[in-house]
């Protein structure tokens, strides 16, 4: 698995010939799955290989649940967050999070492998916040997005980290691993 970060919370996870793209910011970005924790509530139907909203589904072997947040979700915008199964490992999205999920809902997420973490604080999560939602969940790893310097979340975590270009794994390499920070540089 290959996991490479675009900005903001843009993810492109690829694993053989099979990709899976989270909250692209541009059309230029192409993938077999594309995933967004973010909509307008107008906006046009979904393409066949693009999830948007809460509910199960499966395309290219990847099988992705959604669920609403409906306390950050207003009129106009619908925030989901997500639990991907793919190559048994279990990948969490929390996409726009600015606060907290509901118990049930972190219940849901099982044992999750890799964690996205929003960690910009303002619409985002704080840094403190999201470490303490990571140690909450325990993945095996947690990547941090919208951010401008991962250094309060670092913090909280209580862990340090060198930027990288891209993080590359399998399965077997998560085992043993306890909620270690992986800090992904943007290649936009």
């Amino acid at each position: 698995m290959v996991i490479n970060y675009f900005g903001d919370g843009c993810f492109r996870l690829q694993s053989g010939g099979t990709s899976l793209l989270v909250d692209p910011n541009n059309n230029r970005l192409k993938a077999d799955v594309v995933l967004k924790t973010l909509i307008s509530t107008d906006a046009p139907a979904a393409a066949p290989n693009e999830v948007s909203s809460p509910g199960e589904y499966e395309i290219k072997d990847i099988q992705i649940q959604g669920w609403p947040v409906p306390k950050e979700s207003t009129e106009k915008f619908l925030k989901t967050v997500y639990l991907v199964t793919w190559e048994d490992m279990n990948f969490v999205f929390l996409g726009h999070l600015s606060n907290g999920l509901e118990p049930e809902i972190l219940e849901e997420f099982g044992e999750s492998n890799v964690l996205f973490a929003p960690i910009g604080g303002g619409h985002f999560l704080s840094g403190e916040a999201a470490a303490k939602l990571a140690k909450k969940l325990e993945p095996s790893a947690v990547i941090p997005c919208f951010f401008k310097t991962p250094n309060e979340f670092l913090k909280a975590i209580g862990q340090k980290a060198e930027a990288q270009e891209k993080f590359v794994f399998k399965k077997r390499d998560l085992d043993g691993l306890k909620t270690k920070a992986i800090i992904l540089k943007s290649a936009d």
